[in-house]
């Protein structure tokens, strides 16, 4: 899950140093209220089950000449300037999972997007049959699809009677369903009995922060506009995969929609906020005084968020002083690094201090913006037992949340906020 923000916009705006961060501070819990302390052991990876996805066959005979594969995925366009989307390289779009967002007409929030029809690949990740004779499906990076479908198949559930719980999921900034290590990730959560919902952000489609030279600073600081429409694009996309599953034939009977959650990676636990009511910053040469609300999807019952990006000391993600988050009640873990400058723990923790529901921030020590995978089971045991107690109400989930206090082994993590 590395590369989660490939650069930063502050550079551009400000060249302001991230030693500004700070270390940040305890002192948002209650009242003489005692940090959770039981050590946990770590959950078994992966889980019981076998796992399976939709379908994505795609024609990779279509690249170019040292194209990149990555690039459809992310909607990096070509050397040329040329549109690429993983759309381009879908060999069975009739039976690949595709949603449709049409962008509001609110150019505050969409800019020279807003009334556009844009399409989200969807890739959905679930429990199957140990038994499933479904080949994986190898990629040009060296990962495979887990017993990917062909065709029109439907999917192999584990079991064909169940309604298994939903995790929303949502990639770093640039980043795909397939780029990475994303798909193990999908997978681990698959293999612990949801249905995993993730769509193809195509964030570079909409603007791109790579900043190598004075020309790309400039080029970023024109288009501030096509920045706020990618992060106000991406929570309209996790809706619309949801909505496009739910109601899916093949799907619908097999998926609890009383029992979604949602997952995001840097910026896409800033996606999970968003999802959950909070107001993105729409102004950034006032420092974020203006912000505004872009959804709320209720279907949502709790997200959590690792390394995830609130934006800067200089520009929060959710308006100045991360008003934007006054007064949400989504439950919502945050795991953050304690070493990392692109999202900056003392952020999420100002963040998360102003949400009104269930809350958790763990520190993870000295760990900086990316999968730290020393922390591999810290981060999937946090994840795993937040969500079940708050999306599936497992009882034992719930009361091990209550005192838990980091998990053994592995890293060095703590609860820092609860």
């Amino acid at each position: 899950m590395n590369g989660f923000l490939r650069g930063t916009l502050l550079v551009a705006l400000s060249g302001i140093a991230l030693a500004l961060v700070g270390c940040g501070g305890d002192s948002d819990n209650s009242p003489g209220a005692s940090a959770p302390t039981a050590v946990v052991p770590p959950l078994p990876l992966p889980g019981p089950f076998a796992v399976a996805c939709s379908n994505v066959v795609q024609d990779f005979s279509r690249l170019g000449a040292g194209e990149d594969v990555q690039g459809y995925w992310e909607g990096a366009p070509s050397g040329d300037g040329t549109p690429r989307y993983a759309t381009g390289l879908l060999a069975d779009p009739g039976n690949t999972l595709i949603a449709t967002v049409t962008a509001p007409l609110d150019t505050n929030l969409y800019g020279s997007f807003a009334g556009d029809n844009v399409a989200f690949v969807v890739l959905a990740c679930y429990p199957t049959t140990d038994n499933n004779p479904r080949p994986d499906y190898p990629l040009p990076n060296g990962k495979v699809v887990p017993r990917m479908q062909t065709g029109s198949d439907a999917p192999l559930f584990a079991d064909a009677s169940a309604r298994y719980p939903v995790l929303a999921f949502s990639h770093g900034y640039g980043g795909s369903p397939l780029s990475n290590d994303y798909i193990s990730a999908l997978s681990v959560f698959a293999s612990y009995g949801y249905v995993v919902i993730a769509p193809f952000h195509g964030d570079l489609r909409f603007s791109d922060l790579r900043i190598d030279n004075l020309g790309d600073a400039i080029a970023v600081a024109s288009h501030l506009d096509d920045f706020t429409a990618l992060q106000a694009l991406r929570p309209l996309s996790i809706s619309a995969a949801l909505t496009l599953v739910l109601a899916h034939p093949q799907w619908q009977g097999h998926v609890d929609a009383t029992r979604i959650g949602g997952f995001g990676a840097s910026m896409g636990g800033e996606t999970m906020m968003l999802l959950g009511g909070a107001g993105l910053t729409t102004s950034y040469f006032d420092i974020g005084l203006s912000w505004k609300q872009v959804t709320r999807d209720f279907r949502i019952k709790a997200a959590v968020g690792y390394v995830p990006y609130f934006g800067q000391p200089v520009l929060p993600a959710f308006g100045s002083g991360q008003h934007g988050l006054d007064g949400i009640n989504l439950p919502f873990l945050g795991i953050s690094g304690t070493a990392d400058t692109t999202a900056p723990k003392i952020e999420v923790e100002i963040g998360m201090s102003r949400l009104t529901g269930t809350r958790r921030l763990v520190a993870l020590s000295g760990v900086t913006h990316g999968f730290d995978l020393a922390s591999t089971n810290d981060i999937f045991t946090w994840t795993l037992t937040f969500l079940d107690a708050e999306v599936r109400g497992i009882p034992a989930a719930q009361e091990r949340l209550s005192t838990m206090g980091s998990v053994a082994g592995g890293g060095d993590d703590r609860v820092v906020l609860f």
